[in-house]
C-alpha cells in the first residue's frame, strides 16, 4: 500500500486524471466509443520519441555535447546563455520534460563549481521557461503539439508558420534576460567524470530517433516505426525501457478518456464550445494556469476546430503557474533536491518571471491573430 501510495502521491496528475476519467466514467458508461477517444498514434509516436530519448541519455550523449558547448563560454553571462540555448534546442527535439532532465544538472554543475550557486534559482527558473517555449516551434517539441498535429492533421509547415513567430519573440526574451546577470570574466571549468563516447550506438539512436520524426510526418506508420525502434532499443539497450516515462503516457490515456466523455455530456459542449468561441486563445492559456497544458489541449480540442488559436494558447500558457507545465514540477523538484532552504525564493523568482513571459507572450499573440 506505501507503494501505491508513494507512485500516485509522486505523480499528482495522473492521480488527477484518473480521478477525473472514473467520475465521467460513471456518467458515460464505458462502450465502443471509448475506443474513438484514444489517439494512438500520439501514445505510439510519445512512446518511440521517449525511448529513443531514454537510449541516447543512457550513453550520456546530451551531456557530452553540453560539456562541450560549455566549455567554449568565455565568462557567465555567455555560460548561462550557452545554458539556456542548450536546454531551448534540446526541447525542440527531445521534448521539454527531458530536456530539463537532461540540462538541470549541468546547470547545477556549472554554477556550483564555479561558486555562482546563488544565481541558481534563476537559472533553473528561465531553463523550465527555455524547454516549455523552445518545444513550441516543431510537433514532437511538446507532448500538447504532437497530439493537436495528429488530432488535427495540421500540415507541417502550417504548424511551424503558425508558432514560429512567438518562437522567435521566445528566443529574443531568453536572450536579453541574461542582460540581468553580470559579465563575469573569468574561466569556467566543470569537474566531470570521463564520458565515453560510443559511436556506432550513437549512429544507432539517431537513426532511430529520424525513424521516430518520420512517424510523427505520416512518412512511415506509426506502429512499423514504434515495432522497429523497440526492436533496435531492445537488441541496444533493454534498461532504456524501464526509464520511459510511462505515467505520463498513462495520463494522456486517461485524460482522453475524460475529454472525450466530457464531450458527450450536452451541458458541457455547449458551454465549453461558447466559451472558445468568444476567444480561444486567451481561454486556452488561462486553462493551462488551472489544469496544466497537455489536459487542456486534450480537453480543449473537443469543443473548437480553432487549431491555430489553440495551439497557441496551450504553448505560451505553460508559463505562468507551476503547474501550468507537467515540466515545471521537474524543475522545482531538482531545484529542492539541490536548494532544499531556498523554496520560497525559487517560487517567487518562478512566479515573477513566468507572469512576465506569459504577458508579453499573450499580448503578442492577441495582436499577432488580428493583423496577421
Amino acid at each position: 500500500m506505501k507503494t501505491v501510495y508513494k507512485f500516485f502521491h509522486g505523480h499528482m496528475v495522473l492521480t488527477i486524471a484518473l480521478l477525473v476519467a472514473l467520475i465521467t466514467m460513471v456518467i458515460i458508461p464505458p462502450d465502443l466509443t471509448y475506443f474513438d477517444y484514444i489517439d494512438f498514434k500520439t501514445l505510439f509516436c510519445l512512446f518511440s520519441t521517449l525511448l529513443v530519448v531514454c537510449a541516447l541519455k543512457n550513453i550520456r550523449f546530451f551531456t557530452l555535447i553540453s560539456r562541450k558547448i560549455v566549455h567554449a563560454t568565455p565568462n557567465l553571462r555567455v555560460c548561462i546563455l550557452a545554458l539556456l540555448y542548450i536546454t531551448f534546442i534540446g526541447s525542440l527535439f527531445i521534448a521539454n520534460d527531458m530536456a530539463l532532465i537532461t540540462f538541470l544538472p549541468l546547470g547545477y554543475f556549472v554554477l556550483s563549481d564555479t561558486g555562482n550557486s546563488k544565481y541558481m534559482a534563476s537559472v533553473f527558473v528561465l531553463q523550465n521557461i527555455a524547454a516549455n517555449l523552445g518545444g513550441m516551434l516543431t510537433p514532437f517539441g511538446n507532448p500538447q503539439n504532437l497530439y493537436l498535429y495528429t488530432k488535427f492533421n495540421i500540415p507541417t509547415l502550417e504548424f511551424m508558420g503558425i508558432m514560429v513567430f512567438p518562437f522567435l519573440l521566445a528566443v529574443l526574451m531568453l536572450t536579453l534576460s541574461v542582460l540581468f546577470f553580470p559579465k563575469t570574466k573569468m574561466a569556467l571549468t566543470v569537474s566531470e567524470d570521463k564520458i565515453e563516447f560510443k559511436p556506432k550506438r550513437t549512429a544507432i539512436y539517431i537513426v532511430l530517433f529520424l525513424v521516430s520524426i518520420l512517424a510523427v510526418f505520416s512518412v512511415i506508420h506509426y506502429l512499423i516505426a514504434t515495432a522497429i525502434i523497440a526492436i533496435g532499443i531492445f537488441i541496444l539497450d533493454k534498461k532504456a525501457f524501464l526509464k520511459v516515462d510511462y505515467p505520463l503516457l498513462l495520463t494522456f490515456l486517461m485524460f482522453f478518456i475524460f475529454a472525450g466523455n466530457m464531450s458527450r455530456i450536452n451541458v458541457i459542449r455547449d458551454f465549453m464550445s461558447g466559451l472558445l468561441e468568444k476567444n480561444t486563445l486567451i481561454v486556452s492559456a488561462l486553462s493551462c494556469q488551472i489544469i496544466s497544458n497537455v489536459p487542456s489541449a486534450v480537453l480543449l480540442s473537443q469543443f473548437t476546430d480553432n487549431y491555430s488559436s489553440l495551439l497557441l494558447g496551450v504553448n505560451i500558457g505553460g508559463t505562468g503557474t507551476i503547474i501550468a507545465s507537467l515540466a515545471s514540477l521537474i524543475t522545482f523538484s531538482e531545484f529542492s533536491r539541490y536548494q532544499p532552504e531556498n523554496k520560497k525564493k525559487y517560487f517567487g523568482i518562478f512566479t515573477l518571471l513566468n507572469v512576465i513571459f506569459l504577458t508579453i507572450l499573450l499580448i503578442f499573440c492577441v495582436f499577432l491573430e488580428k493583423f496577421l
